[in-house]
Order: structure tokens, then sequence, then C-alpha cells
């Protein structure tokens, strides 16, 4: 495999603010079924407020039978993802860049952060498809007002962490939750451990 040459794909500093392109991890009590577990990427934050689609929740339903032009493109598992429990009859479709491309350059792009792109549903896969590793497509996304996701910061629901460019296209079967904790300095690292269910500790 080619070693990218963006030190970014690599080292993740913790971050402790919200912004484009960084990670809400679930904390271990968070136990609302919706968001159990879940690593939020978020894809805006500003004075509307925030919002973001989660990562690790994989659906039954194949991009095919959704968005069958896009399957080409789409990462494996080639299905839809949850991206949250708003709007879900809407689709919003997420992209890493191959390295050393700009993402102005390509129409039906905008720039979140680093390599990550918002990819335009409407436009042509074929245009995308020399820009792209590979894209993801969710149905849904988790939004917030301005002020809300603070709150639920500083009640420690939610874990501010930087992204890598492989969060968003993570293979099947990867625990994404306990690896983005894992790669953390300790003691968040010790989190990944933390039973999926307690009472069977």
């Amino acid at each position: 495999m080619a070693q990218s040459e963006d030190p970014e794909d690599h080292f993740a500093p913790a971050t402790h603010r919200v912004r484009a392109g960084t990670l809400l991890i679930a904390n271990t009590d968070l136990m609302e079924p919706t968001f159990r577990r879940s690593v939020i990427y978020v894809v805006e934050h500003n004075d509307g407020g925030t919002l973001g689609v989660v990562l690790n929740r994989p659906s039954e339903t194949a991009v095919f039978n959704v968005l069958p032009q896009w399957t080409k493109l789409a990462a494996k598992p080639k299905t839809m993802f949850v991206g949250g429990p708003v709007k879900r009859d809407a689709a919003l479709c997420l992209a890493t860049l191959r390295a050393g491309l700009q993402p102005n350059d390509v129409p039906g792009l905008r720039h979140v952060q680093g390599r990550i792109v918002m990819v335009d549903l409407d436009a042509d896969p074929d245009t995308i498809a020399p820009a792209v590793e590979g894209v993801r497509i969710y149905a849904g996304y988790s939004g917030w007002t301005i002020g809300q996701l603070e709150g639920e910061i500083e009640r420690d629901d939610w874990i501010v962490l930087s992204a890598l460019p492989s969060d968003v296209l993570v293979e099947p079967r990867v625990d994404l939750w306990s690896r983005v904790l894992r790669r953390q300095p300790m003691p968040l690292s010790l989190l990944a451990t933390h039973p999926i269910d307690v009472s069977r500790n």
C-alpha cells in the first residue's frame, strides 16, 4: 500500500473544540440507543448549530436500491449508513479525496476538513470518481441547535476528538468506537476496553 504523504492520515491530535472535521465519541454513560457507542463526524459547526453523521451505523439497505448510480463508488460495505435521527428520508454523502488533490478543482465537491469532502448526489459519479477514494452515503443526520451540543459535552455525553480520513470510510466489521479511543493517549485509551454491556462484566 502506498504511503500517503499527508501526516494527518496517521496522527490525529486530541481536540476539545468542536469544528467541522472533529469526531464526537459517545461516552460510556450515554446509553440512549440512537447514539450508544456512536462515532459522529461533524460536517458543519457554526452560528446555526451543528450537523454531523454517525459513521458506525450501517443499515441493511444496499446503495444500489436507493442510488444505483453511486454503487460503483460506494466503499464497502456498499450499504446506506444511518447518519442520525433527523430527516431519514434525505441522503448526505461524504468522500475521502485522493492525496494531493484540491476539492475546489472538482465540481460537485464541497470541502469539509483535511481530505474529507461532501459530495453533491446530483453530480455525475463519473466526474467525481477520479478525485475520491470512495464515498459513503448516509440516510439522515444528527443535528443540534446552537448551544445544545455544548451543553451535552459539558454533561460528558460526548468526547471531542480529531478525525483521521480513514474514519469516514471505515472497513466493514471494524469497531470504530474502540479504534478511535485506542489511538488516544492514556487515560482515554482505556475506555476502548469498556464492555458493551456493563451488566455482563
